[in-house]
């Protein structure tokens, strides 16, 4: 699993400080539709008559939706982006308030009426955020826990209400939160600036500190809380369910029966009676007043990760990883097969008298359920008694009595898109080939973020074979689809390394010749929203942040702005060329993080021009405003020049030369040429036996000002280059020579001859 943004090193080692990432999030469909599994449902019921009912959705896209339900359909009406990694659990509390919990470790609070305006984020937990618990009766108090082990309860109304303190904490020092009761934080303030109010707004309130219900050693899946939010339950791979007070945080018993992971759990509304579900394929009812386990159901054939009760507590429907919906009656210990899906179950939610199915497919489906008279389903027969033990379910299930479904289709579909599951980026580092949940194949220029081809349903690998070029280009991004779509990250220095000349982009109106730098072009193509906004709101020259940096930023920014190169090919301005041009119709969303910001997901025609060094990288900012590139390893292609053994052409150089490794071998013949032909050769090579840069035009026959085909075009060469005696494309560049040709570690030989003349 990737980690989007690191929170940065605060060590005093003399070690070099890794700088924070930039990713790009691209999604070839409409905003209006998941791209992921849905880990998580929650609804919303108007009390008033003729009020609007909503579903909230959360899925491992690491977006949250909003749908209005109707009779004829579903609407999408809202996107919550802010989470840069899987949304694992989500939960409504009073007032439409909207919480939700990822594995970027954060809880996170939303106006759940709102287009998506977070309004905090809980930065307490030290691994990834798994489950969060409501009470129905008291909106004010929510449970979260994850992989850490940790549990916290919040109490909403402190956690969100304004610090007492004269000035925020900045984020990089709240990141991990407060440990304990008897903590400290040393807090570094800011002056206040209305430019980062937009993302340093959603920090945690510093003088709030949550209840922590200590006693979990291991990862924690479960929560569930009764009503009034006096009873708190948690389970996960310690393989016992544990009652807490979260009033206090304190353990009230530990209940032992199941012999595998936790996945799930339920309380009644009284607290009285509580269900849990396992890995180890059963479910449980436990009597919290007799703290022992009353009824055990083998129902499942695998694990159990989604419980749901009737209102009464009396039936229970069960999903997991066998793909089935069960609904259990479980006074009488009745089972009957609702349906089967193509996909785990992770999540359920009652609705009227239907069930919304949340899957680890990207749609989610309503089915039938008689809700308010479970036993009209088992009416229809095809029920099957709830053995206790875990092995009886299973020799049922071998000996061929498999259930038979009730329901065959559901009553209400929200459809989603096919998510990514392989991709291969292609050796012109510009495109990337991807295979989709529906095994569809597509091509995307990521310099773009587009779809480039749709080939439909073909072979993978065969496709990746036809695209195959023999070219060799840095690797100066990496790609990961954990999100369903294309996530495309983007590292100092490295994503610096890669150049291409204007020409072989087909840039209109820029001398071909020119070197253009692919991340500096993309990221002003991502950035060129707002660099205008920035501008309209500062001015032209405005600076990144409007203040000198503080404490350990300073030392470093010193030391690396004496080496940045700036780029001199490039314009200082807000120009941005079409092989760069995302589209405002679907645009990427930018996951990142600043030096006071925790990270931070957003689409790029969300900014606003405020967003500055405390929000982004400074590395980011100072390239797209500054022009300033970092410095970077070497570009340059060492290699030696002789002739063809046996050859009669003269010896032009005895020492090592150096250019470019995107020159590309039509040059280098040029240059023979030059040094043959001409009575008195220009000085095309410096003393220290690089290129010069005249040497482009030495001849009069490759000025880079001339429109029309390149001389090498024109004219058939009267010279050809080898290299392991195998002839060289003039098309072919020194770094693809060396990669595909030459392949090893010494300093390349090009050897050349000359041909036959005609």
């Amino acid at each position: 699993m990737h980690r989007v943004a690191s929170a940065g090193n605060t060590s005093t080692s003399v070690r070099a400080r890794k700088e924070k990432r930039l990713t790009y999030v691209l999604n070839d469909a409409h905003d209006t539709k998941h791209c992921a599994g849905v880990n998580c449902l929650a609804l919303s019921n108007s009390s008033s008559p003729g009020g609007s009912e909503y579903l909230f959705t959360g899925s491992r896209d690491g977006t949250l939706k909003r749908w209005a339900l109707a009779e004829d359909g579903a609407t999408c009406c809202a996107t919550f982006e802010s989470h840069v990694d899987w949304v694992n659990d989500a939960v409504l509390t009073g007032n439409n308030t909207l919480v939700s919990c990822s594995s970027d470790t954060t809880v996170k609070v939303w106006n759940g009426l709102s287009e998506g305006s977070c309004t905090r984020t809980l930065r307490q937990h030290s691994d990834y955020v798994t489950c969060l618990a409501s009470a129905e009766k008291n909106s004010n108090v929510v449970a979260s826990a994850g992989l850490g082990g940790e549990v916290y309860i919040w109490d909403l109304e402190s956690a969100l209400s304004p610090t007492s303190k004269s000035s925020d904490a900045t984020e990089e020092n709240c990141s991990n939160g407060v440990s304990g009761a008897g903590s400290s934080l040393s807090i570094t303030s800011i002056h206040p600036n209305s430019s980062s109010n937009t993302i340093s707004l959603h920090t945690q309130s510093q003088g709030y500190i949550p209840v922590s219900a200590k006693g979990h050693k291991e990862s924690v899946y479960a929560l569930a809380m009764n009503d009034s939010g006096s009873l708190l339950v948690s389970g996960g791979t310690e393989k016992v369910v544990r009652v807490w007070d979260p009033r206090t945080g304190s353990k009230t018993m530990k209940l032992k029966g199941h012999t595998d992971n936790i996945r799930a759990l339920l309380l009644d509304s009284t607290g009285r009676f509580c269900l849990s579900g396992s890995s180890d394929s059963m479910i449980r009812l436990w009597d919290l007043g007799q703290q022992r386990c009353v009824h055990s159901y083998a129902v499942h054939t695998d694990s159990v990760w989604a419980l749901a009760s009737t209102p009464t507590f009396s039936h229970v429907y069960s999903g997991g990883r066998d793909l089935s919906l069960y609904l259990t009656d479980l006074a009488v210990r009745e089972s009957v097969l609702l349906c089967t899906k193509d996909h785990p179950i992770l999540q359920l939610a009652l609705h009227g008298d239907g069930m919304w199915v949340a899957t680890t497919d990207s749609s989610v489906h309503k089915w039938p359920a008689e809700v308010h008279n479970p036993q009209k389903v088992f009416e229809r027969g095809g029920s099957f008694l709830a053995g206790n033990l875990s092995f009886s379910r299973a020799r049922v299930s071998l000996e061929g009595s498999t259930p038979v479904p009730i329901f065959k289709e559901p009553s209400f579909s929200i459809y989603g898109t096919p998510g990514i599951v392989q991709h291969v980026i292609l050796n012109n580092r510009r495109h990337v080939l991807t295979k989709d949940t529906a095994d569809t194949v597509k091509l995307w220029e990521i310099t773009r973020g587009a779809v480039t081809q749709n080939y439909g349903e073909v072979s993978f690998d065969k496709k990746k074979e036809e695209l195959f070029e023999m070219v060799s280009i840095p690797a100066w991004f990496t790609v990961d689809t954990r999100l369903g779509c294309l996530a495309v990250h983007l590292d100092t220095p490295q994503c610096f390394s890669a150049e291409m000349y204007s020409a072989d982009l087909n840039i209109p109106g820029k001398p071909e010749d020119d070197k253009v730098n692919l991340a500096r072009e993309t990221l002003k193509g991502l950035l060129v929203h707002w660099l205008i906004k920035r501008r309209q709101k500062f001015g032209s020259q405005s600076s990144i942040s409007g203040e000198v940096p503080s404490g350990k930023d300073v030392s470093t920014r010193v030391l690396t702005t004496s080496r940045v190169e700036v780029d001199g090919n490039a314009h200082n301005d807000s120009v941005v060329f079409p092989p760069f041009e995302f589209s405002p119709a679907s645009p990427p969303s930018i996951m990142t993080e600043g030096s006071q910001s925790g990270p931070w997901r957003k689409k790029i025609t969300d900014l606003d021009g405020t967003e500055d060094e405390k929000d982004m990288p400074w590395w980011v900012i100072d390239c797209v405003m500054n022009n300033r590139l970092p410095p970077r390893e070497n570009t340059k292609c060492s290699f030696y020049l002789h002739p063809c053994e046996g050859s009669t052409v003269q010896i032009l150089t005895q020492g090592k030369l150096s250019a470019p490794r995107i020159l590309r071998i039509h040059k280098v013949i040029n240059y023979i040429v030059e040094k043959l032909v001409l009575v008195k050769p220009l000085d095309s090579v410096n003393s220290d036996g690089t290129f010069a840069p005249g040497m482009h035009g030495a001849t009069g026959v490759d000025d880079s000002s001339q429109t029309g085909p390149k001389p090498w075009q024109k004219h058939k060469p009267s010279i050809e280059i080898l290299c392991n005696n195998q002839v060289l494309s003039p098309e072919m560049s020194l770094a693809t020579v060396r990669a595909y040709i030459w392949k090893k570690p010494e300093d390349l030989v090009l050897n050349y001859r000359l041909l036959p003349s005609k």
